[in-house]
C-alpha cells in the first residue's frame, strides 16, 4: 500500500443522510459512506442506543384502584394492552387464577422487577412488562398486590394499578354473576 493510499484511508469519513426507521431498540444507525470532497456539506448523525422519549399518558393510571367491572371485560376478550399479574404463591394459584392473568409470586417479585430481571421470560413464561406498559396487580385480598405495586413504582414502572378486592372479590363477583344468570334462565 502506497503512502498516498494510507493518507486517503486515514481521512475521516463523511456520512450520507438516510431515512431513519424505528426498531424495537430505537432508531436505526446511519450508514457511513465515503463522499468526494467538495462544497457539499453533509450533516453527521452519531449512533445512539437510546430509544426516542415517549410522552407519559397517565390517564389510565390516574383512575386508581381497579374494580371487577373494569377488569372483567379485559379477561373475557384480552386486548394485549394490559398485563394482569397475580402475586400469590404457586400453592394459592392452584386454587384458581383470573383468566388471562400470569403469575409472579411476591417471594420472587423483587428479583423479577429490579435491574434486568434476570431471565424473566424463561422463569415466568411471559415477557416482562416495559416500564410504561399497563399492569394490574392482584393477590388474595389486595395487600400483597399493593406491596408489589409500590415496589414496581419505586423501580420505574409508573403505569400500574391494584385490583384491591383481588381474588376474594373476583370469586364473589363471579359467583354472584353465575347466580344471576341461573335466575334469568329459570325465568325463561
Amino acid at each position: 500500500m502506497s503512502a498516498r493510499s494510507l493518507i486517503r484511508a486515514a481521512r475521516p469519513l463523511r456520512t450520507l443522510p438516510i431515512a431513519l426507521s424505528r426498531t424495537a431498540v430505537g432508531p436505526c444507525p446511519v450508514a457511513l459512506a465515503r463522499v468526494a470532497p467538495g462544497p457539499l456539506a453533509l450533516t453527521h448523525r452519531t449512533f445512539t442506543s437510546t430509544p426516542p422519549a415517549r410522552s407519559k399518558d397517565a390517564t389510565w393510571q390516574s383512575r386508581g384502584i381497579v374494580k371487577y367491572s373494569e377488569l372483567k371485560p379485559e379477561t373475557e376478550s384480552p386486548s394485549g394492552d394490559i398485563t394482569i399479574i397475580d402475586v400469590r404463591e404457586p400453592n394459592e394459584v392452584a386454587q384458581g387464577i383470573i383468566p388471562s392473568a400470569v403469575n409472579v409470586p411476591l417471594s420472587q417479585f423483587q428479583t423479577a422487577f429490579s435491574g434486568s430481571g434476570g431471565d424473566f421470560e424463561r422463569q415466568f413464561a411471559f415477557r416482562r412488562p416495559e416500564y410504561d406498559d399497563k399492569v394490574v396487580f392482584y393477590c388474595r385480598s389486595g395487600k400483597r398486590s399493593q406491596q408489589a405495586l409500590e415496589f414496581a413504582q419505586k423501580n420505574g414502572w409508573w403505569n400500574v394499578r391494584n385490583y384491591e378486592g383481588s381474588w376474594l372479590d373476583w370469586v364473589q363477583q363471579e359467583e354472584a354473576r353465575g347466580q344471576a344468570s341461573k335466575i334469568k334462565e329459570d325465568d325463561d
